[in-house]
């Protein structure tokens, strides 16, 4: 399948989820009365509630990790078990609406390898959240040269056997998305966003502030490494060497000598130069062979 109308038949429906029975029914019942999809599976990560079971009534594939292993490890679970052509991922909270995935499969019909299903302004569940995402997507921009809307939506619809090169580079966490948008420009596949409301999700949210707000922060170093890292190295190697000839300049005008602080930075920028060279070349090594 490379262009034309992508069928349902040829579709699996991936949702991970933990402990999610408050959304969960609802929907469902809204998938199924959406199309008749090749396969809805609920990836149950490791629930103390009623997910498994509501899943199993709704005739879904019910994968179950015997105890929680992360947002992207139940992504993962349901990619290798997935036998439709495409996959639409989606969150059981009831953020995403099922209404929606046709307009992604109909991109992915024009001849897109990835569509993400860009959320629009008050679609985020916190300003601060929002503000980070923002970030996110203009460094995303900067580092592929490509227009990102939504770097770490989790609401996409993917060719299968292209999302699954790229299993071993996707993280346990909630940082999938991230992960695989940028392996997907690296690896020079066709990327493209769909305009979508998401609500207000239904429940407590699993992210915790202080210790994914860290994790997050890392998000930032990944979105260079997965790409080009020499893209994220180089300017700040450049701004030390900038700081270290002000500062020499000024030391030498003033007290007329080379100082400490002149050499380490100069040192600092040329080691973080060599630095982001060595990981560019690591990360080729990475996508050299990920099968």
């Amino acid at each position: 399948m490379i262009e034309g109308v992508v069928k349902e038949s040829d579709v699996s429906i991936v949702i991970p989820a933990k402990n999610e029975s408050a959304s969960l029914a609802a929907l469902l019942e809204q998938l199924h009365a959406v199309a008749k999809w090749r396969e809805v599976i609920v990836v149950d990560d490791g629930s103390s509630d009623e997910t498994q079971a509501i899943a199993e009534a709704a005739g879904c594939v019910v994968p179950r990790h015997p105890y929680s292993k992360g947002n992207g490890a139940a992504i993962k679970t349901g990619a290798r078990l997935a036998t439709g052509d495409v996959i639409v991922f989606m969150d059981a909270d009831g953020q995403h609406a099922p209404a929606d995935i046709e307009r992604l499969l109909a991109r992915i019909g024009e001849g897109y390898d990835l569509v993400v299903g860009a959320r629009q302004q008050g679609s985020q569940a916190s300003v601060g959240r929002g503000l980070a995402n923002g970030f996110y997507n203009r460094l995303a921009t900067y580092m592929t040269g490509h227009e990102v809307e939504d770097l770490t939506s989790g609401f996409r619809a993917v060719r299968a056997d292209k999302f699954r090169e790229f299993l071993y580079l996707l993280p346990n966490g909630f940082s999938y998305p991230t992960t695989s948008t940028m392996a997907f420009f690296r690896a020079g596949y066709s990327v493209a966003y769909e305009p979508i409301h998401a609500a207000q999700r239904v429940g407590k949210s699993h992210i915790k502030p202080l210790k994914d707000g860290v994790r997050f922060l890392l998000i930032i170093f990944k979105i260079g490494t997965l790409y080009s890292p020499l893209k994220l190295f180089a300017p700040v190697s450049v701004l030390a060497f900038f700081i270290a000839t002000l500062w020499y300049g000024y030391t030498l005008i003033v007290d007329g000598r080379f100082t400490n602080m002149s050499a380490l930075l100069y040192t600092g920028s040329v080691m973080v130069f060599l630095m982001g060279l060595i990981s560019e070349q690591i990360t080729a090594l990475m996508y050299k062979d990920g099968s």
